[in-house]
């Protein structure tokens, strides 16, 4: 069963899921991701991430104007070739940016579209907002592993929020809330495999670095 796998599977197999079928999600799942997110750490133990699930045909499709926005901005500089990597090849890069792009395109068609936001108990400035990151993070990748673990597909992106101001007007955020990610979830078009990431000896040393 598919919610029966092995934590470090889950892990190295928990590839970015970009095209996802428009069949819903049922909702004790969607609970049961944001459940396994709210299981994380987080600063001081202030427990203060916030998760919307958006699910509401309108909403849907504001945030993906707002994606469609963000997304173009960042393809702009890349179009025509993609350049390679050193951990990636020009052919896969261009790949990725063919599934960001179908996303782009999609994204109002995704049966949900999990936010993860952040209570500041005070008016939220940019500054905090860029200070809290590692109080938010953790409980996104506990969702996305929960995601892998139950077959649904799960990616991060932060384009669709970089106008906060518009994204706090769609959410009806209160001014001490900010949006920090959106996740769509919903059922694979393709099939799973295992995530390709540079061999842990160039990426790591012990003591120093040198």
């Amino acid at each position: 069963m598919a919610d029966e796998m092995g934590i470090f599977e889950v892990m190295y197999h928990c590839r970015a899921m970009r095209r996802l079928q428009t069949r819903d999600v049922p909702e004790e799942l969607l609970v049961k991701l944001v459940d396994a997110a709210n299981q994380a750490p987080s600063g001081s133990n202030m427990q203060n991430g916030r998760w919307i699930i958006v699910r509401d045909p309108n909403v849907r499709q504001q945030l993906a104007d707002l994606n469609r926005t963000g997304v173009e901005a960042y393809i702009a500089p890349q179009t025509g070739s993609a350049n390679a990597l050193p951990h990636q090849s020009a052919d896969k890069r261009s790949r990725m940016l063919d599934a960001v792009i179908w996303q782009m395109e999609h994204m109002h068609e995704v049966p949900a579209l999990i936010i993860a936001c952040m209570e500041f108990g005070t008016k939220v400035d940019p500054r905090m907002v860029a200070a809290s990151g590692g109080s938010i993070w953790p409980g996104i990748q506990n969702l996305l592993l929960a995601a892998r673990a139950l077959g649904l597909g799960a990616t991060p992106t932060t384009l669709a929020l970089m106008n906060p101001e518009a994204v706090s007007a769609v959410l009806k955020l209160p001014e001490t809330m900010a949006a920090m990610c959106l996740i769509p979830v919903g059922y694979p078009k393709g099939k799973f495999g295992p995530v390709s990431r540079q061999p842990v000896e160039q990426i790591m040393r012990f003591d120093t670095w040198q």
